[in-house]
């Protein structure tokens, strides 16, 4: 028989033997096309024994990543970070320039259970009280306090932009006189939301009760930016207040978490 007819007789049986048996077959180790005739290729049997038994290739070995740790809000020190309740999800974040100043900037984030805290709108330019910030603020003294506050109520001189807050519109937010470098208030109040120092949560930010005693101040709010340093509140543009406002969500337990940036790092 010629060398043609013996390839091709092989191959055909070749072809029986695989479609016979399937991929997975126990005989004997069947022909590499490849190798031509005479030479057997090394196979997997089901036995695992016999002369030609093939050599299974090992297994890749895979590794098991740890999960990323969800994210924390950047620049807050583990005191301030445990003061967050663990049921709040959006935090504004107000950070001011120096323990004396009263520039800040503000940013809006959101916590998601996997990937943890992300920026959710931001930063935008803030202002605090004249002279900086006070761990104890006391009334008088022209500092923002420090800390982790709930946002619970809103309200303003303006018709609500479409908040999920509490709000009281009415004309005692109309802001009249001066600030404390001069500068005219009028519509400081057209938005507010009231920060929960020294008050009543679940009021309007009208509300004057102070549970501290009056010495120890209050009345300190989100509020429209008139141009100048506050006497306690923190201050955005007007348009930052809309956003805000619209961005709150009393679902999320929000709360604002101000400071000087060596304060909030503790």
């Amino acid at each position: 028989m010629s060398v043609r007819a013996t390839r091709a007789t092989w191959a055909a049986a070749t072809l029986a033997a695989l479609l016979l048996t399937g991929c997975g077959h126990s005989g004997e180790g069947v022909r590499d096309a490849g190798d031509g005739p005479g030479a057997l290729a090394d196979v997997n049997t089901d036995s695992g024994g016999g002369a030609h038994a093939g050599r299974a290739a090992p297994a890749p070995v895979r590794t098991r990543q740890a999960p990323a740790r969800p994210l924390e809000i950047p620049a807050l020190g583990p005191a301030t970070r445990a003061r967050v309740p663990a049921a709040s999800t959006q935090a504004l974040v107000v950070t001011g320039k120096g323990a004396d100043a009263s520039e800040s900037t503000a940013v809006l984030y959101t916590r998601d259970p996997v990937k943890g805290w992300q920026p959710a709108d931001g930063p935008w330019p803030a202002r605090n009280a004249a002279h900086g910030w006070t761990a104890e603020h006391h009334l008088g003294d022209l500092r923002s306090p420090v800390g982790v506050f709930g946002l619970t109520d809103a309200g303003g001189l303006l018709a609500d932009p479409g908040t999920r807050l509490p709000y009281d519109r009415t004309s005692a937010f109309t802001a009249s006189g001066t600030g404390v470098e001069g500068e005219p208030l009028a519509g400081s109040f057209d938005y507010v939301v009231a920060v929960n120092y020294n008050r009543r949560p679940g009021t309007t930010p009208l509300d004057w009760t102070r549970p501290l005693g009056a010495g120890r101040g209050g009345g300190i709010w989100l509020h429209v930016d008139h141009g100048g340093p506050t006497h306690g509140c923190v201050a955005l543009p007007k348009e930052r207040m809309r956003q805000l406002l619209r961005a709150l969500d009393p679902a999320r337990t929000p709360v604002v978490v101000m400071g000087d940036a060596a304060a909030l790092a503790r």
